[in-house]
């Protein structure tokens, strides 16, 4: 029989369930925060050009490698890839997050009272970023008007500047009606 636990689930043995963790983390409340923290924990804001551009700096933890983005559920099984075929470069998906969450970022340096919603995102992943490598963000603003706004982001090796990937990001920044 399993206990509940706050948003956990554990078996006679202790071990906390599959199911009852995917639950929590596809719920709509967990779900649009959960991953922006998981993202982004240890980012640091290594300086602002007010209106124009921010720029951070972010060791790649192994948790948004490919390495451990191994677990999938299908069909009602956990699927695991090998371990020992793993690159541990920095998952795609984890440098699209950078892209939009750092690209909202700079909207409010270029003077925004809102970040508004995506309109279009798109990125080139130009190489990798591995493990434990320091990487560079560097959001600059192209365009703030009413209602969109545009920044564009590059991410970098810190050692080398050699780009891993250049984004642009378009967003709808209209204030929502009062009614």
């Amino acid at each position: 029989m399993a206990k509940q636990e706050g948003h956990r689930r554990q078996s006679k043995d202790g071990e906390v369930e599959v199911e009852a963790a995917m639950e929590w983390q596809l719920d709509p409340g967990v779900a649009s925060k959960l991953y922006d923290v998981f993202t982004v924990a240890g980012l640091r804001v290594d300086a602002i050009e007010p209106g124009r551009a921010l720029i951070c700096s972010f060791t790649v933890p192994p948790r948004l490698t490919e390495y451990l983005t191994c677990c999938i559920r299908s069909c009602g099984a956990i699927i695991a890839s090998n371990p020992k075929d793993a690159s541990k470069r920095m998952h795609g998906g984890a440098l699209a997050s950078l892209v939009d969450l750092v690209g909202s970022a700079v909207i409010f340096v270029g003077g925004s009272p809102t970040t508004g919603v995506s309109l279009e995102i798109t990125i080139s992943y130009l190489n990798a970023a591995r493990a434990n490598e320091e990487i560079e963000i560097d959001a600059r603003v192209v365009g703030i008007d009413e209602r969109t706004g545009c920044v564009t982001v590059e991410i970098r090796k810190k050692a080398t500047g050699e780009v891993i990937a250049h984004g642009r990001h378009t967003k709808y920044l209209a204030v929502s009606s009062k009614l």
